[in-house]
């Protein structure tokens, strides 16, 4: 599989990508996403960029990567640039900064805010010029508390005394603390001149950030300690910025649906789609929001941590070295790894991949099994049917060879596949509930937005075979990037984003999945293949 290097300014971002691949998608892995009304047809037009240095214009949906390229993306072609203008529009929110401007407004320094959307995996910090709206840097780190458990439900465990409580808060508080150092280096901004943060993230992680109580987030009936924005001064919260600095937190929706889903349905105009469309965050938690003419239904998965690497053998979250895709060729398959080195891991787009295909090969049939090597032998290729092989006992597939070393080998077993088939089953399951909630079926959906950092690396053709999404169209499926951390940049900007958010989550009607009557017989048939 050939590789080439396409770098995206005015951002400068350069990645590796595999050939053939579009630069919409490119885009989507280096964090951008471009705006693509029509699902990737070509027809709306909308994702227009500049092939440099001979500033050939094409539509981004429609070009793929054949060489290494350098692309210039105007803002006009930019999904979420367009949400909020200096002067705007009806369909537009104005910069109006919910900020103490007699504090500020004779002053010669610089007006900052921190958009903060905090996951239970990963948290993603983004500098924002509060004047003009632009990003000044941008960072995204591990989220320490996952010391303490990979999923919420451990750190709600955890954080039910006070000490352990403690011991989270001050975790996150000193988390912030330090991206707002390493954004204010990279920006040559000064921490004082920041004067508002906008903070999203699941309920657990809103409650913990402002220390408040979570063990009944952790009992029937999982009510939250509160679903109110709240406003704090950051030298309450030990944030170290200006003193007097606000730190606005948004609203959550329920017990397992937060602010970060609210920021979601904001930033992706779910309450304004006039047809089908159903907003999917895939991580730890999946969030879910179906939405259709002002109506919005909003759920969440327990997936668990399989798509970031835990639980998986030799799985990992998308670091140098980790087989991000796996492609099926003539004769064998082709791993795209992350960085220049060999393959030592696989992180969680790669597994989606890695099981499509080894259900595309018959390997392993619909119930998740590996077939027995015998019966399908003679219907593999050579190169194929040398990397069936057994580890620890039970069934596995080799995805790269370990360099002479063979304990160094990237395999899937049979235990990965099952950890796959609950993460999918699960996301699928509350998919299916939803829509029996609403009474509608996967060929009425027009718009499925794939949202989170994780979501923009899925391929959707492998999405779609491990049934992980709904049975539809694959140009009708589109990447929104990290949705929730845009919408935190909409409500820091806006005043009346802010509004905007409070009356979606209360108009918000979140289904408790797990309480659903046939929950069980869904999520059975949602881990089929």
């Amino acid at each position: 599989m050939k590789h080439f290097s396409v770098t995206f300014r005015p951002e400068n971002k350069k990645i590796r990508v595999n050939e053939g691949i579009t630069l919409v998608e490119a885009a989507a892995r280096a964090g951008i996403i471009l705006n693509t009304a029509c699902g990737g047809k070509g027809i709306c037009e909308k994702c227009r960029v500049v092939l440099e240095p001979d500033n050939e214009v094409v539509l981004a949906c429609q070009h793929t990567v054949q060489t290494d390229l350098t692309v210039t993306i105007p803002q006009t072609s930019r999904f979420f640039e367009q949400k909020i203008l200096t002067e705007g529009t009806a369909d537009n929110a104005k910069i109006e900064p919910d900020i103490y401007k007699s504090h500020v407004e004779n002053a010669q320094n610089a007006i900052l805010g921190v958009a903060v959307d905090i996951g239970t995996t990963t948290v993603v910090a983004k500098l924002i010029n509060m004047t003009d709206g632009q990003y000044l840097a941008e960072i995204g780190v591990l989220n320490p508390q996952a010391a303490h458990g990979d999923d919420v439900i451990s750190r709600i465990t955890y954080g039910q005394s006070d000490a352990g409580l403690n011991e989270l808060h001050n975790l996150i508080i000193n988390c912030i603390n330090e991206l707002i150092a390493q954004l204010c280096k990279r920006a040559d901004a000064k921490p004082e001149d920041i004067y508002e943060l906008c903070v999203v993230g699941n309920t657990t992680m809103n409650h913990i950030f402002l220390k408040l109580p979570v063990k009944q987030l952790g009992q029937a009936p999982y009510k939250a300690w509160s679903l109110d924005a709240h406003d704090l001064s950051a030298s309450e919260l030990r944030l170290k910025i200006n003193p007097a600095a606000n730190v606005h937190t948004v609203e959550n929706i329920a017990g397992f649906v937060g602010a970060d889903t609210t920021a979601m349905a904001l930033a992706t105009g779910a309450d304004c789609a006039a047809e089908l469309t159903l907003a999917v965050d895939i991580g730890t938690n999946g969030e879910l929001v179906f939405g259709v003419n002002g109506r919005l239904y909003a759920a969440s998965c327990a997936a668990g941590p399989a798509f970031e690497g835990a639980g998986i053998e030799c799985g990992s979250r998308a670091v140098d070295g980790a087989i991000e895709s796996v492609v099926i060729n003539t004769d064998d398959i082709d791993v795209d790894v992350i960085g220049e080195g060999p393959a030592r891991s696989i992180c969680g787009s790669g597994l989606i991949d890695a099981v499509a295909v080894l259900l595309d090969l018959g390997i392993v049939d619909a119930t998740g099994r590996f077939v027995e090597p015998e019966k399908i032998q003679d219907r593999l290729v050579p190169a194929i049917a040398a990397r069936l092989t057994r580890r620890n006992g039970q069934a596995a597939f080799v995805l790269a060879q370990g360099n002479r070393d063979e304990s160094r080998a990237v395999f899937l077993t049979q235990k990965d596949v099952r950890e796959v088939q609950l993460a999918k089953g699960a996301i699928r399951a509350g998919i299916k509930l939803l829509e029996n909630k609403i009474r509608v079926q996967d060929a009425q959906i027009e718009h499925v937005l794939l949202a989170g950092a994780f979501g923009n690396y899925i391929r959707p053709e492998s999405a779609l075979r491990i049934q992980l999404l709904p049975n539809i169209p694959i140009e009708r499926i589109r990447f929104v990037g990290n949705a929730a951390a845009s919408g935190a940049r909409m409500i820091l900007l806006s005043r009346s984003c802010r509004i905007q958010a409070r009356e979606l989550a209360r108009n918000i009607e979140y289904v408790e999945i797990a309480h659903q009557k046939n929950f069980h017989d869904v999520f059975a048939e949602s881990m089929l293949f």
